[in-house]
């Protein structure tokens, strides 16, 4: 059997999911117009979203989600060991995600406020790559099945890859999307990868750094943009924080 036109080489893939919606998994789990050609090159060892199947024997450990408990970093040790490649698919998990707003709070009060006498086992949030070694990151929120099945393209059979370089306005521009400062909207995507075909602006959406920063972004005149349309810089930081993955830019 043959995956685009490739010779097959099967190799054992796991999901594993941590501190998230899920719902890079259910990604993988979608466009259904791809899904049995891209299941016909692996074989799926762990994943609970598809398959009832467990096995500790595996190539590739997809992870999905962030690490927020003790418990979660030792299971993740475990899989770092197992695996030949790790690899963190999405914001959470690359990132720490919408989830690592918590650690801005004192957790031990939020969670004594929340639980009462019940409190459930917390801690601060972290990227998967601040916990064990990993070998690639796919990031995004939702991640892009697309981009998932190319790199497992690379991986398997050295077909050529390369994460775009370019922002996320480099696509808006090629998708005649109009720029939603012009709308009165702030938006990350002077300096946040392209990759995502500008999805959120098309929408009438400011983009909100899901995919991470572009290569060599201007902070500096980023925050000046941002200025000239009345967004202070309170605000635009706000919005850096929000998926976690421009922690360069609020240290300056």
């Amino acid at each position: 059997m043959k995956y685009l036109g490739l010779d097959q080489q099967k190799l054992k893939i796991a999901v594993f999911d941590f501190t998230g919606c899920e719902g890079c998994e259910l990604q993988l789990a979608n466009k259904e117009e791809t899904l049995a050609d891209f299941l016909s090159v692996l074989e799926v060892a762990a994943f609970r979203e598809i398959s009832s199947k467990k096995s500790d024997e595996y190539d590739f450990a997809f992870i999905d989600g962030a690490v927020s408990r003790d418990d979660e970093v030792e299971r993740l040790e475990r899989i770092r060991q197992r695996a030949r490649f790790v690899v963190p698919i999405g914001s959470c998990a690359c990132f720490g995600g919408v989830n690592k707003l918590k650690n801005a709070f004192d957790l031990e009060a939020a969670n004594r406020e929340v639980y009462g006498e019940s409190p459930k086992e917390t801690s601060l949030v972290r990227a998967v790559k601040d916990v064990v070694p990993v070998d690639m990151e796919i990031p995004g929120c939702p991640v892009s099945k697309a981009e998932v099945e190319r790199i497992v393209q690379h991986l398997i059979w050295d077909v050529p890859y390369q994460f775009p370089v370019y922002p996320v306005c480099f696509e808006c521009k090629q998708c005649f999307t109009t720029c939603v400062f012009e709308k009165g909207q702030l938006c990350l995507g002077p300096i946040t990868r392209g990759g995502c075909s500008a999805l959120c602006p098309a929408g009438g959406l400011g983009c909100l750094g899901c995919r991470g920063p572009a290569q060599e972004p201007n902070y500096g005149e980023f925050f000046k943009l941002c200025g000239r349309y009345g967004f202070g810089e309170k605000k635009v930081r706000d919005h850096l924080d929000f998926f976690g993955g421009f922690a360069e830019a609020l240290r300056a």
